[in-house]
């Protein structure tokens, strides 16, 4: 993943996003961040999730299982992508469909492997070591994980995909094509022929108690009235109202197949990275992580999809 500097473009004033919180509170249970936690951890007990590693294949069964403890139907879908650095692996990538007969869907992504390399680390002794990726893949993975878990005790008529994408963290600064691998597979091979969601959201980076959600200029570029629609529902302070940066992220590739997609993902204006300071490092572990951002996050999640069900 990688920041493009110097993003322009007008903010659109919210509305009253409190209220819109104490209306679907009243139909819903409040998101459990601490759940969320915990599912986030217990991705962690693996190890790094790097493609091709038992700890990888370990998790991939341990998602399946999960999601289909709580969703209709669940793909695994695998292919080949070429990496920059590591040649062709195997790319696995879990789709979770509720509601599969339901003509108003839903897409919901987050990348579930972790970077073989913590070449961001401040130790160049750690730059070959491999990340735990506790911000950078299992916080967005496991917020989905528990949103499934709720509305399948809590039901939706609304049809949602939770597409858990591969190979999203293998990518060169400066090749924005050798990012988000899974996800370019799945836009050419998509779990459903001619699949076409009213949108997507993006979870990325998701779990930091210092995180910010600006919105990031791509998603405003291609579906910002569906930018306006998340941060509207905005369950939490985290959730700034502000024109960010770009991020080559796996939103842009959906984005381009002809979906609007919205990235929430935590971007530092003042960072030097762009992100948090455990990015691609080996800090990127449980200590960095509070069940509160989560908890808005998942919120949020729950607010636009009472919206969508109005």
């Amino acid at each position: 993943m990688m920041t493009a500097c110097g993003s322009t473009g007008n903010s659109t004033s919210t509305s009253d996003a409190a209220a819109t919180t104490a209306s679907t509170a009243v139909e819903r249970k409040a998101f459990d961040g601490q759940a969320a936690l915990t599912l986030t951890q217990q991705q962690c007990d693996f190890g790094p999730r790097v493609p091709g590693t038992p700890a990888h294949a370990k998790c991939a069964e341990w998602l399946t299982t999960t999601l289909r403890d709580c969703c209709d139907t669940v793909i695994v879908q695998t292919g080949t992508v070429q990496t920059f650095k590591s040649g062709k692996i195997n790319a696995k990538n879990i789709i979770g469909v509720i509601n599969p007969e339901a003509s108003q869907r839903l897409l919901l992504l987050a990348h579930w492997d972790t970077r073989p390399w913590a070449d961001n680390d401040p130790d160049a002794a750690n730059h070959s070591k491999p990340v735990i990726g506790a911000n950078d893949g299992a916080s967005g993975v496991a917020v989905l994980l528990q949103l499934a878990r709720q509305l399948n005790a809590e039901k939706t008529e609304l049809g949602i995909d939770i597409v858990l994408v591969d190979v999203e963290d293998m990518g060169e600064n400066d090749n924005e094509d050798s990012w988000g691998l899974g996800t370019q597979y799945w836009v050419a091979h998509p779990h459903v022929a001619g699949y076409k969601p009213l949108f997507g959201i993006l979870l990325d980076m998701v779990g930091s108690p210092d995180a910010t959600f600006t919105r990031e200029y791509f998603s405003t570029q291609y579906a910002s009235g569906f930018v306006d629609l998340v941060w509207n529902n905005a369950a939490g302070s985290h959730f700034i109202n502000s024109q960010g940066g770009a991020v080559t992220d796996d939103h842009v590739f959906v984005n381009r197949a002809g979906i609007p997609c919205v990235d929430i993902i935590d971007m530092r204006a003042n960072s030097e990275t762009g992100f948090c300071p455990e990015w691609h490092t080996v800090d990127d572990t449980m200590g960095h992580i509070s069940p509160a951002t989560l908890a808005e996050v998942g919120q949020t999640l729950l607010n636009v999809i009472a919206s969508l069900e109005q």
